[in-house]
């Protein structure tokens, strides 16, 4: 593994500082906070994010006190700590009864032990775990010019999005946190900025290399919900093809503001089908207005995989998607 400093930092003004110093340097640097996926990357000597490099140096985020909690925001909302871990999101009170999908999709994660490390914006910000990446291949994500999985193994990646790279996203919580309208909170030497989902996440064919638009010098340091309306109900379904320490083949989770049998306004976002969370509208719009029955179930799942272009090998998540959303927005609708 390659030799690193590590600087703890004490206030993000002080990471900030560190790590604007190691790049005058002409140091790679990272940040890292449960750091369950960054020391992979390290140990194996994976770029981190093209162009900086396997990293010199990591500033840890952990010694920052703040972070790792859940607060009370303007109009009813509440703002999540970046540095949560995992098994203390899910186990909020708060979140679990306002924000479940949330607290389901972070019990979700991988193990008990990755959990118990694992962070927030760790999970939103990990890499990509195609196997072509993970193995040290030039593709695109590692800075090379080629996607290898497109006339290769490509069981796992994209049948939405995809192009000139075909990774999925490999986070739960982040579908969830689309789902839940979150805006994320940057912080980096130009101050603080608020992103939507939408423009938080990027796609390849607008940056091949990135999952995101966090520069090198950037923190997700927080997430902020808006709260939820009293009949919202929201869940997270997730299909794996073993029982633990695995990623979503695929996932949906589902956001439904009802009256009664009558869905108001849903958000449906997918995991492990698309290179960021993948909403899917055309689902959405067809439930709004009208009451959830077993047959307009069907018809949203069978939306929800409009446009799908699969690869030679993952096919099968077509059926797969229109299934776990029929049989999820049915089963949020019908719950109470």
């Amino acid at each position: 593994m390659k030799t690193f400093a590590n600087q703890n930092a004490r206030t993000l003004d002080e990471a900030l500082a560190l790590a604007q110093t190691a790049q005058r340097n002409g140091q790679s640097v990272s940040f890292a906070a449960g750091g369950t996926d960054l020391l992979q990357l390290v140990k194996e000597r994976i770029v981190n994010r093209p162009g900086a490099g396997v990293p010199d140096v990591l500033v840890n985020l952990k010694s920052v006190n703040g972070l790792d909690r859940v607060d009370a925001a303007g109009q009813g909302g509440v703002t999540i700590g970046g540095l949560i871990t995992l098994t203390a999101l899910s186990a909020d009170a708060r979140i679990r009864d306002r924000y479940t999908v949330l607290a389901e999709a972070a019990e979700n994660v991988a193990t008990l032990q990755i959990r118990n490390a694992g962070t927030l914006a760790g999970n939103v910000c990990q890499r990509p775990w195609c196997w072509y990446y993970r193995n040290g291949f030039p593709c695109y994500k590692a800075g090379g010019n080629e996607c290898f999985s497109i006339a290769g193994e490509n069981q796992l990646h994209a049948i939405f999005g995809g192009g000139p790279s075909f990774i999925v996203h490999p986070s739960d919580v982040a579908p969830a946190l689309v789902a839940l309208d979150a805006r994320f909170t940057v912080i980096g030497p130009s101050g603080e900025r608020s992103l939507s989902g939408a423009d938080f996440f990027v796609l390849p064919r607008d940056d091949a290399a990135h999952e995101n638009v966090l520069g090198d010098d950037e923190v997700l340091v927080s997430v902020r919900l808006p709260a939820p309306g009293e009949d919202v109900r929201s869940t997270y379904h997730k299909v794996m093809d073993r029982d633990a320490w695995t990623h979503a083949l695929v996932s949906a989770a589902v956001v439904l503001d009802m009256d009664g049998d009558v869905c108001r306004e849903a958000r449906i976002v997918l995991g492990g089908v698309a290179p960021i969370p993948w909403r899917v509208p055309a689902a959405e719009q067809l439930l709004a207005g009208k009451a959830v029955t077993e047959a307009l179930a069907r018809e949203a799942g069978t939306a929800a995989v409009s446009g799908a272009r699969p690869l030679a090998k993952n096919a099968y998540k077509i059926p797969l998607v229109r299934s776990v959303v029929a049989r999820t927005v049915l089963a949020l609708a019908t719950s109470a």
